[in-house]
């Protein structure tokens, strides 16, 4: 948590009373199925509550926003997203259906209001949203052919509505792929926050053409 507190010292009491009782309610579920591995929940905070955040750094996302998390897995980037921006509507959705129940029970637990979370895959989601978040799910070209359906046209941000993906590696055969398909830009993790564990990580921007 010495992290967070490191990046994030302007976050309400609550907000950090929240986050600070992520581990134990992650570490709780893992008992029951295996959300996170053993050896990243070491890590907790660096490898998915900050991962999570850091993209807060790169976009000006308001309360108007609807943003939808594909793939969530076990609730991340949705649950730490939604308790930093909580005046702004989170949708979390995920094939596999334990995942969710994860998801549910812990932002039950912890009161979140903005977060709604289903069972469901891309192709069956039916609500459309701004901006759409993804991490690490499936390669850039296959996010892009999920997310068309689901983005919303007209924008409530300086930054236009599009596709936000979590990425590490090398990326220049993915990006290769879709540039005939969006426009995109790459921000780079560790320059906001030089932890080691960043130092191949990336946000890639896709709007649609």
């Amino acid at each position: 948590m010495e992290t967070i507190d490191r990046y994030f010292p302007d976050i309400t009491k609550d907000q950090r009373m929240a986050l600070l009782k992520l581990k134990a309610l992650y570490e709780e579920q893992n008992a029951k199925i295996n959300v996170i591995s053993r050896k990243d929940m070491e890590s907790f905070y660096l490898h998915h509550v900050l991962h999570s955040l850091s993209i807060t750094a790169f976009v000006n996302w308001n309360a108007k926003c609807k943003i939808l998390d594909l793939g969530t897995g076990g609730g991340f980037p949705a649950i730490p997203l939604a308790i930093y921006y909580p005046e702004i509507q989170f949708t979390a959705i995920d094939g596999t259906g334990k995942k969710i129940k994860v998801l549910v029970e812990i932002a039950e637990h912890l009161g979140i209001k903005n977060l709604k979370a289903f069972h469901l895959r891309a192709e069956d989601c039916r609500e459309k949203f701004h901006f759409i978040v993804s991490r690490a799910v499936c390669s850039l070209n296959q996010l892009v052919q999920y997310s068309k359906p689901l983005l919303l046209r007209d924008s409530v941000t300086a930054l236009p509505n599009g596709i936000i993906a979590y990425k590490g590696g090398d990326l220049v055969e993915e990006i290769r792929e879709i540039k005939k398909q969006a426009y995109f830009e790459t921000y780079d993790i560790y320059k906001k926050f030089p932890e080691a564990y960043f130092q191949e990580k990336k946000l890639v921007y896709l709007q649609l053409h």
